[in-house]
């Protein structure tokens, strides 16, 4: 039997910013995700999501959104231990297609250019493999990695850990393993890192996407 998946798009307007536009103008926003393990594709599932919007250098924490998210499944004790999250909960949290709505309701509301996050790809697939579930196919999903831009700012480090590259750029360092906190984290670390890649004589959003590879999830 044919099944016709029906798109959704993440309301981004990377597409409508000029290349030369400097980078103090655009709003960015950082996001993370939590999920019961590691192996999305194959049924670990999303428990929560967490962001902060970015504008102007500056991380603006009164500009947030955080959601636990119900995965119809039972967490692991390991999970619980090293995420606090719980059965209890998410019990009433709603379900990953409606949590994933309300963030994109949030992304748009904030006018934002792309999403930011450390190790964004694992997030981008949980994401992508949630909505997959429910016959939807993720589109115009626009993103920043900051292990690109590490990559680029100081290409001899070698290493994934946030917690790690926060204390080396001497960054703002929150909860780990939440999803929220983790956000916070990687803003602060962001920040830092555009300032950096500013003092290098780069000063425009398409500086920034010649320097992070950007990629488009079609």
């Amino acid at each position: 039997m044919f099944f016709q998946r029906r798109n959704i798009s993440c309301p981004l307007i990377y597409r409508d910013i000029p290349l030369a536009s400097p980078l103090e103008s655009l709003k960015f926003i950082v996001f993370d995700t939590e999920t019961t393990g590691f192996l999305v594709s194959s049924g670990d599932r999303l428990i929560e999501i967490g962001a902060v919007t970015i504008e102007g250098f500056n991380v603006c924490e009164d500009k947030v959104f955080q959601t636990y998210v119900n995965p119809k499944r039972q967490i692991s004790r390991e999970i619980t231990e090293l995420t606090s999250i719980t059965d209890e909960k998410v019990k009433n949290a709603p379900t990953a297609l409606q949590a994933i709505e309300r963030f994109f309701d949030f992304v748009e509301s904030e006018e934002t250019v792309c999403l930011i996050g450390h190790y964004i790809s694992f997030d981008a697939l949980v994401l992508k493999t949630e909505l997959k579930r429910e016959k939807f196919n993720l589109k115009h999903l626009y993103t920043i990695d900051t292990l690109d831009l590490i990559g680029f700012i100081a290409p001899s480090y070698d290493m994934r850990d946030l917690e790690r590259y926060a204390r080396i750029f001497g960054t703002r360092i929150y909860e780990r393993h939440t999803a929220l906190g983790d956000a916070l984290t990687t803003a602060y670390l962001f920040v830092e890192l555009l300032w950096q890649f500013k003092q290098r004589g780069y000063t425009t959003w398409g500086e920034l996407m010649d320097a992070t590879k950007k990629i488009e999830v079609l």
